[in-house]
């Protein structure tokens, strides 16, 4: 496995990984969770979503960066971050290939997204995470890199 910075020659991978990863969450499990309406309205487009959303997470002239994984020359993974006023870090986003986890590719992305933050002088680093099923293996790896959970609720409904 190779770590690099992302260029923006790899945002087409580094956009079917995402909607690949995400698929299953945004397909099957929340269509399940929440009121169709809602879902309608907040991910109703989420594919779209994330083709418009990936190439402002690549923005270094705007402290905004993306850590990927390749492996034999195929990006499996990858850690979108950022920093804000010099001294905070957000995890913004971490997707592994769904043929590739449990292989410590997302510990890996993390690892070094969270070394080039502190290089940058980052003091507190931030990441969210659902409190679904889904989202428990993402949990797990945030605890075991020493992130603490602080429990919020986001409650949502149509009218």
């Amino acid at each position: 496995m190779h770590i690099r910075d992302a260029e923006p020659r790899d945002l087409p991978a580094l956009i079917d990984l995402t909607i690949e990863t995400f698929r299953p969450l945004l397909e099957q499990h929340w269509p399940a969770l929440i009121d169709p309406v809602v879902f309608a309205h907040d991910h109703g487009t989420w594919e779209q979503n994330y083709r418009d959303e990936l190439p402002a997470l690549l923005a270094p002239e705007r402290d905004r960066y993306v850590t990927l994984a390749e492996d034999d020359s195929e990006i499996v993974g990858l850690a979108a971050w950022n920093v804000t006023e010099g001294v905070a870090g957000r995890i913004q986003l971490v997707a592994v290939r769904p043929s590739a986890v449990r292989r410590g590719i997302g510990r890996a992305v993390c690892l070094a997204a969270l070394e080039q933050m502190r290089a940058r002088g980052v003091t507190v680093v931030h990441v969210g995470n659902g409190g679904d099923p889904f989202h428990a293996p993402a949990r797990a790896l945030y605890a075991s890199l020493g992130f603490s959970a602080l429990p919020i609720v986001d409650f949502s409904r149509s009218l």
